[in-house]
């Protein structure tokens, strides 16, 4: 069990001895989105990239390098997708409800990251949330959460 474990989360280790992060994992799909947000205008701030670095790092429970690791991965992974249903399909066979709401809270904490809201950056989390099937009432108090309150 312990070996499907490390598997959900770490590819073999490559030839640096170093750990790589699995491009079809949990980890770096919600990592991804989150990328994915902060791109979205076309401008990637030092707050983005940094708010982006600090929410991996606690969600995960990651050091530094991990975290470096992480969003290297999510950003390879992003340049690489197609579309969203990469990630979100991974999202929805391994989170319950619960934490689907919880990476939609994280997704407007990239938003507001910057202090502006792109119309572009709206949009994805309203298309992530449709298709990790969050309610509308949930996205939306997730949204007002973040404005109000930043994060926990």
């Amino acid at each position: 069990m312990f070996e499907r474990l490390k598997k959900l989360f770490f590819d073999a280790q490559d030839n640096s001895g170093r750990n790589t992060f699995a491009s079809d994992g949990l980890q770096v799909a919600e990592a991804a989105l989150m990328f994915h947000v902060i791109a979205a205008d076309g401008i990637i701030t030092d707050e983005e990239k940094a708010t982006l670095a600090s929410r991996v790092s606690k969600h995960f429970g990651l050091t530094k390098n991990e975290t470096n690791e992480l969003v290297d991965a999510a950003r390879q992974a992003d340049n690489e997708a197609v579309d969203l249903y990469r990630f979100t399909s991974t999202l929805n066979r391994e989170l319950d409800y619960d934490a689907r709401v919880e990476l939609i809270a994280n997704l407007w904490e990239m938003v507001y990251a910057d202090g502006i809201v792109h119309e572009l950056e709206d949009n994805i989390v309203w298309r992530v949330a449709e298709l990790l099937d969050v309610s509308s009432r949930d996205r939306m108090e997730m949204k007002q959460r973040m404005r109000k309150d930043g994060p926990e």
